[in-house]
């Protein structure tokens, strides 16, 4: 348990920046999820509407330190690649 008073702010920062970044990430999951719906729902303008919507949530994790660069890369390449697959 932390004792000196240094230790102890560090936890409070700690729980609060925890409970940040709880939240971003379930926003982001959310927004995935609701790209996913859309392309298993073969709707390929609500799937265009919510990928153009969960990019700049991706992005927004990446900058505050949520994810890594390449796995938000990643994620909305393959997203895309599915999206575009459904006006084939």
């Amino acid at each position: 348990m932390a004792n000196s008073p240094q230790a102890k702010k560090r936890a409070r920062q700690n729980e609060r920046r925890f409970a940040i970044n709880k939240a971003r990430r379930s926003r982001i999951r959310t927004h995935l999820r609701s790209v996913e719906e859309a392309i298993e729902s073969g709707d390929q303008a609500a799937a265009t509407a919510a990928l153009k919507a969960a990019q700049p949530e991706l992005m927004r994790g990446v900058t505050k330190g949520v994810m890594h660069k390449n796995t938000a890369s990643r994620k909305m390449s393959r997203l895309a690649s599915r999206v575009k697959a459904l006006g084939a």
